[in-house]
């Protein structure tokens, strides 16, 4: 295999640090054509390696070292990954087994693996090419195989963490500039700008690593304050919606939302809760029922309701609960509703979390049975609505739903330990 005869793991290999065999699975065949795969019970496309040349194989392997730890590479496996890598560098020795075609024989997965692995969620030839991103990523952890061992400790993953950006000569190239802390000689500050930039760029990237990174207070703090700059708004619509009938209506404001959503905005870093209803008396109504909890017995009764409720604000139509996001913001907000209908262009959750960096977000629920058409044509983006997990039931109340939804999107950047604060 060429790649093994380049660069480090050349030199490794070489060295004797580590040792690569490759074996021929027909030499390990039982008929005098030497055939490993056969056509697959119950017919279907491609072959199938058969049992026996594996078998022969992996007792081979066994019989050098009955500890060797059998791995089966293959699109159905563990997506692997650096905690891998390291559970990997502890064997000493590993077999691998390189799928192709329609895979192995059930019977040697069951028996003789104890490791199913996946390199990624795509397709490639055969399992040689997935060994070799394996090996490098296993050898390059053992003793002597890099040069310096901290190059290994400050690798992406290593730490948790992606890797911070790098530069080199010259300090100015096309009018583009190397950040002034890294040529200050300030080594303390260099650290410290390395460290923010691997936390910024995981944050924003790869955010599920954080909930396993080994993180301080320092860092929660840094993480903190770029998360404040995410800003995500409820807007909580009784007005146009829909009756069971499909007729526009005015929906009545209820406090069991306006203290459910408010709790829910406050728990997950939301800038408000904007509630919109044309109707002065309910608005009034509610307003009583905020300042009882802001002003009132109620804010010295329960002062953790007091900071949710302070979210909740009354607008008597979406555009000026738009215009408070505008002002709050220096810019509009990209309007964000739910719906079934199969005409609208869903965005996901993913590509929804992008824009969470570069405008202010507004999640629009509607109250009653939805929001009416005509709305519809204000929004930017539609979210698929939630479904039932056995079939289509959805019918959700407006707090279940917004909880569900805001956890969907913002839940992931949720790695915050009760220890820490």
């Amino acid at each position: 295999l060429s790649p093994l005869r380049v660069g480090l793991l050349r030199r490794a290999i070489e060295k004797g640090l580590i040792e690569v065999e490759v074996l021929n699975l027909r030499d390990f065949a039982m008929d005098k054509h030497r055939t490993v795969d056969d056509e697959p019970f119950g017919g279907g496309e491609g072959m199938v390696f058969k049992p026996e040349p594996l078998y022969h194989a992996i007792q081979k392997v066994k019989e050098k070292d009955p500890n060797t730890h059998i791995v089966y590479l293959s699109p159905q496996g563990k997506l692997f990954n650096q905690r891998a890598a390291e559970s990997l560098a502890k064997h000493k020795s590993i077999l691998f087994i390189c799928g192709r075609y329609e895979g192995i024989d059930e019977r040697i997965r069951e028996n003789f693996v104890d490791e199913e692995i996946s390199i990624g969620d795509y397709v490639v030839f055969g399992g040689e090419v997935a060994s070799l991103v394996v090996i490098e990523a296993v050898a390059r952890l053992l003793p002597g195989v890099v040069g310096r061992k901290d190059s290994v400790d400050k690798e992406s993953f290593t730490s948790g963490l992606l890797k911070y950006p790098c530069y080199t000569r010259p300090r100015d190239f096309l009018g583009y500039k190397v950040p002034d802390v890294l040529v200050s000689g300030d080594h303390a500050q260099i650290e410290k700008f390395r460290r923010q930039s691997s936390l910024k760029i995981t944050l924003q990237r790869r955010p599920e690593l954080l909930r396993s990174a080994d993180l301080s207070y320092e860092d929660y703090d840094f993480l903190r304050s770029l998360l404040e700059k995410q800003r995500v708004y409820l807007f909580l619509l009784h007005y146009p919606v829909k009756n069971k009938e499909g007729n526009q209506i005015v929906s009545a404001i209820t406090s069991l939302d306006l203290h459910d959503l408010s709790r829910l905005a406050r728990t997950y870093g939301l800038k408000g809760v904007f509630v919109v209803q044309p109707q002065s008396e309910q608005r009034e109504i509610a307003e009583r029922i905020c300042k009882h909890w802001k002003e009132g017995f109620g804010a010295k009764y329960n002062p953790t309701r007091r900071e949710a409720i302070k979210l909740v604000k009354l607008f008597e139509n979406l555009d000026l609960a738009v215009a408070e996001v505008e002002k709050e913001c220096g810019e509009q907000p990209i309007l964000v509703a739910t719906d079934a209908s199969p005409k609208r262009k869903y965005i996901s959750v993913e590509e929804l979390r992008k824009l969470l960096w570069e405008k202010p977000i507004a999640l629009i629920l509607g109250t009653a049975w939805g929001l009416c058409e005509e709305f519809f044509d204000r929004c930017h983006y539609f979210l698929e609505p939630i479904w039932g997990r056995l079939d289509p039931y959805n019918h959700l109340s407006v707090r279940s739903a917004g909880s569900i939804l805001v956890d969907r999107i913002l839940g992931i950047y949720s790695f915050w330990k009760k220890k820490t604060y």
